[in-house]
């Protein structure tokens, strides 16, 4: 940048610029003393040095200049008339050393498999030190100037990008940033692009995810973005990652817990006609209502709450195709969690009814004898559905961990949900209009007996599924990637 000043008597270029544009501009050295003498390879040479010791340390570097135009003379109307026979007049070192807190969240991010690419108007060995100090790169990254980016082929930025994993892209055009946000993603990836200027609003808006700074951005590019960071921290990124695969695995959690009672609700169903009604009904449709209604809708809102499982940020980023339900979550939750939640409550209704004297095709309809057992029956099917519905809650809690790692009470919610299912259920099954609207029938203590271990059955059953998984995992039998179901 150049300004034309008029000072003492005498009108002045002023330049400033990176030392690598200015110093060709430039014809002479200021000395100490206030004269000046010529340029000279050496003295160039000199001053290159000190301007690469400077950008090691990871400062950035500007070069400052003038000229003094000679009275008399119309004042230049072009940029090449007035930056040209500059004296150089020095550097300026200015560090901007980044946030304590960025080291860690780059670590974060290679931990969680995202990779990051410096692009950076800045010098090539400061970007390359900055970098290295936040742990972006190590020693030895590969660095491309502008211009060198501007002379590739597409192809060839193509083959950059696939081969070179740590790259930096330094004295580089807000053109540069939305030709490099096209190339990663025409290779598949999904971008996010940070940027603050007026200029980085057509990378910010081409890419998946444009995060601009709120407290130095500009109108335009905050506009144009998909994400604004109000304290311009980097870490606030990493933290938005986080914040959105538990977000990812919370919902996840509560597809499978509502998927897991499509088993034991239509197992009734199914074992009722395939007797010819010689096994009576063994849920009545009120019951089922109840159930789907009143005893699982708290538990699987709690479970939107659930915290970050460990390791959230240590797993590989899922495909951009990856469908939130996936074949292992239906598999685990009808063919496993859902079959043990059927046979446990399909347990207790023979065991009442066998326990009463009841033999396939006996009539168990209004006034015959067995009418109040198979009502005991149908409760004993409806509370053992909750009381597995429990199990499940606390198993579909964690996808890929022992519960423990995360704590068997750490979500409060989900308690306050389980305690309400309880009570309503005690309310479904001992009061008489409850009783008389759902054919409901008081249970004894050791029918209750029997449904204590339900939940523990459930949870239990899928706690030790869960360390087969890890240990096979751990063998190298099964991708890590099988845990997720």
């Amino acid at each position: 940048m150049s300004t034309v000043d008029e000072r003492d008597g005498a009108v002045w270029v002023h330049t400033k610029g990176a030392p690598e544009a200015l110093l060709p501009l430039c014809t002479a050295v200021a000395e100490p003393d206030g004269g000046t003498v010529l340029l000279t390879p050496e003295r160039l040479r000199r001053v290159e040095e000190r301007v690469d010791a400077y950008a090691r340390q990871g400062m950035r570097v500007l070069a400052v200049a003038r000229r003094r135009l000679e009275p008399g003379r119309p004042l230049p109307d072009r940029r090449e008339e007035a930056e040209r026979g500059l004296t150089l007049l020095g550097l300026t070192a200015m560090i901007d050393p980044p946030r304590p807190q960025v080291a860690d969240a780059v670590a974060h991010c290679r931990a969680a498999g995202i990779r990051i690419i410096v692009v950076t108007g800045d010098h090539p060995l400061t970007a390359a030190a900055v970098a290295r100090q936040v742990g972006i790169t190590g020693d030895h990254p590969t660095v491309v100037n502008g211009e060198d980016l501007d002379a590739m082929s597409e192809d060839d930025l193509d083959a950059l990008l696939r081969g070179q994993r740590e790259l930096i892209f330094s004295r580089s055009s807000p053109e540069a940033k939305l030709r490099i946000a096209d190339a990663l993603r025409a290779e598949g990836h999904v971008v996010a692009m940070t940027g603050d200027g007026v200029n980085d609003a057509p990378a910010l808006r081409r890419a998946d995810i444009g995060v601009a700074m709120g407290r130095s951005g500009t109108d335009v590019a905050r506009e144009a973005s998909t994400m604004v960071l109000t304290d311009d921290d980097f870490a606030t990124i990493v933290a938005a990652v986080r914040a959105g695969r538990q977000g990812y695995d919370n919902i996840r959690k509560f597809i499978c817990y509502i998927f897991a009672h499509s088993t034991p609700e239509i197992t009734p169903a199914v074992v009722f006609a395939l007797s010819g009604g010689a096994v009576p009904l063994p849920l009545t449709v009120l019951q089922l209502l109840a159930f789907d209604v009143g005893t699982e809708t708290l538990p699987a809102l709690a479970l939107g709450r659930e915290p970050a499982e460990p390791g959230l940020m240590n797993r590989p980023p899922r495909r951009r195709t990856e469908s939130i339900i996936r074949a292992p979550m239906l598999l685990r939750a009808w063919l496993f969690l859902g079959v043990i939640c059927a046979a446990l409550a399909m347990s207790g209704f023979f065991f009442v009814l066998l326990r009463a004297g009841w033999r396939p095709g006996d009539p168990t309809g209004p006034g015959e004898p067995l009418n109040h057992a198979y009502r005991q029956a149908t409760t004993m099917t409806f509370l053992g559905m909750i009381t597995g519905q429990i199990g499940t809650a606390f198993a579909a809690r964690t996808e890929r961990v022992s519960l423990r790692s995360i704590g068997v009470f750490s979500n409060r919610l989900l308690l306050w949900g389980i305690a309400f299912e309880l009570a309503l259920a005690a309310l479904f099954i001992y009061t008489p209009p409850f009783q008389s609207l759902l054919g409901t029938a008081a249970l004894t203590p050791a029918m209750l007996a029997l449904t204590v271990p339900f939940p523990f059955v459930v949870w239990g059953a899928d706690e030790i599924r869960r360390w087969l998984l890890r240990r096979r995992a751990a063998d190298g039998r099964t991708p890590p990637e099988g845990l997720a179901a």
